[in-house]
């Protein structure tokens, strides 16, 4: 009896520090006690493939049409949700909330290194080992028709920019060198950034941030000096004529 009183008061202690400690503290006790470890963690939507990370890009594409799907080039092997501890190594196959089995698309125009479709959605890029330039790292080169801003505090689009500015923009962007968000973060002093959408021929789109006194995108590449010139004026530009300066 005094074992059984024993034993109810550490799975108890147990069921707390559990509460307490997050998954971080299951994940351990888990591994203690022999258990399969279920972590509760809010997995950014990705999925990897030939060693390229690629997450989903929803709120840019949400007119893709089955006609844009292409050949299969893949399909998921293991789905994190539910399933993996947050130790988890990335590999092959992964994905954060496709279920096994699921097959992985080309999507039609683009070189599947930079997009695939998966589940109905289509997956960008975020890294790619081969990768030296954001031309290597996403396939965007003479495809840019316009880029615009939008509102750092919600995403609402407030003007674009003229065709002249995203000519400057369209023409050095595939050509800048990846040097990651890490080198850039350790070299310049944190600062607010300018949101941008970059729309493509095909009426998809994808937001960049740019940092002024950093001449940096979050893509992990820092920008021409005319790209600079022609943002910061955009930026002022569209602005004033929305009444926001």
């Amino acid at each position: 009896m005094q074992i059984i009183k024993r034993l109810v008061v550490t799975l108890c202690l147990l069921s707390a520090m559990l509460t307490a400690s997050g998954c971080g503290l299951k994940d351990s006790l888990a591994g203690m006690l022999g258990v399969k470890c279920h972590a509760d963690v809010d997995w950014v939507d990705f999925l990897m493939l030939n060693g390229i990370m690629y997450t989903a890009n929803i709120e840019g594409t949400k007119d893709v049409s089955q006609g844009m799907q292409g050949e299969k080039v893949g399909e998921v092997s293991y789905m994190l949700d539910e399933h993996a501890c947050t130790d988890h190594k990335n590999k092959n196959g992964d994905a954060a909330y496709l279920p096994i089995g699921t097959a992985i698309y080309a999507m039609n125009g683009y070189k599947p290194s930079y997009r695939v479709m998966a589940n109905g959605k289509v997956y960008e890029a975020r890294s790619n080992p081969n990768a030296k330039t954001i031309g290597d790292l996403w396939d965007i080169d003479g495809k840019i028709a316009k880029v615009s801003l939008e509102s750092g505090t919600d995403g609402s689009p407030i003007g674009d920019f003229t065709p002249e500015a995203s000519a400057v923009f369209a023409k050095d962007l595939p050509r800048l060198t990846l040097v990651g968000n890490d080198s850039i973060r350790k070299d310049n002093k944190p600062e607010y950034g300018i949101f941008l959408r970059v729309h493509l021929q095909d009426g998809t789109s994808f937001r960049m941030v740019f940092y002024e006194n950093a001449n940096a995108f979050t893509a992990g590449a820092y920008g021409t000096e005319a790209m600079k010139t022609a943002i910061v004026s955009e930026r002022t530009r569209i602005k004033k004529a929305a009444g926001l300066m």
